[in-house]
């Protein structure tokens, strides 16, 4: 009885865990379907108060307005553009300034070491909205206002402090050793970072490299404040503006959404492979 009962307990629990997974999993995709599903329906069948989960006839009508859109005030496809410079833009320099800044806490020693990492970590905690006012004046007093340098430069304030965080703690679990014994073949600090460390951190950095990436694409209050043109504007900036005072394009924000939802889920499952690829070789290395 006992064993028929742990094998009973044993299989109540992987259906239950079954059935967890799958309420998380629905309550994650159901999101995006819906808004798959919004894209593809025709704008009169939006706009009716009839109740219907699927459309009578699909249509690609929403992605072609989004595509054509060539008002200087809304221009999608420059939006998209642009959120591309301004997120690789910002991911390249923040792994850059981000791993020296973080090797420096985690092997040098200076004063107020421990305070400044806090610090960085407390910037963290303040929303960017509360500090996009001071932003634009003071980029409008250097005459970056309403250009791709502004947002990169705010960008870089919000994703810097938490790589030098992030990274300081994935160099502290390093061993020195490895560093003493380039040091002994004649390297030195910058040569044992670049030729030693950096390959062994590669999964951190890829992981932190994605997460400043997606959060820089996502940003959209201090997008909101800095930028004014098309020139300028990203694309949650854009998609904002299918929003009207009067009316709602639900079919133009859903199409625009999952466009701008494509960019980001592909670079994550081509650099899959890759990601996985450097733990282990991380893990061989150390």
């Amino acid at each position: 009885m006992r064993k028929g009962e742990r094998q009973l307990n044993k299989s109540i629990k992987k259906v239950l865990l079954f059935c967890g997974v799958a309420l998380v999993m629905i309550f994650t995709v159901s999101p995006l379907v819906w808004a798959c599903i919004i894209s593809l329906s025709p704008g009169k069948e939006l706009a009716s108060l009839a109740r219907h989960w699927l459309p009578d006839s699909f249509t690609l009508m929403n992605y072609k307005q989004v595509l054509s859109l060539s008002d200087n005030a809304a221009s999608f496809k420059n939006s998209l553009l642009n959120s591309l410079i301004v997120a690789s833009v910002t991911t390249l320099f923040s792994l850059i300034f981000g791993s020296l800044g973080a090797y420096a806490f985690a092997r040098l020693r200076f004063r107020l070491k421990d305070r400044l990492a806090v610090i960085f970590l407390i910037t963290q905690m303040v929303p960017s909205i509360a500090i996009a006012l001071p932003m634009y004046l003071i980029f409008n007093r250097i005459g970056l206002l309403d250009t791709k340098s502004a947002l990169v430069l705010a960008n870089l304030s919000f994703t810097l402090p938490f790589i030098i965080w992030m990274m300081r703690a994935f160099f502290e679990s390093i061993p020195k050793e490895l560093e003493e014994s380039a040091f002994v073949d004649g390297l030195g600090r910058f040569g044992a970072l670049l030729r030693i460390i950096l390959p062994i951190s590669a999964p951190g950095l890829f992981a932190i490299g994605v997460f400043a990436y997606l959060n820089t694409w996502n940003e959209f209050n201090t997008a909101l404040v800095l930028t004014g043109s098309s020139q300028s504007k990203t694309m949650p900036v854009v998609i904002n503006e299918f929003l009207g005072r009067f009316s709602v394009d639900y079919g133009l924000m859903a199409a625009s959404g999952i466009i701008g939802l494509l960019p980001p889920v592909l670079l994550t499952l081509f650099f899959q492979r890759y990601l996985v690829d450097g733990m282990t070789a991380g893990a061989v290395k150390g």
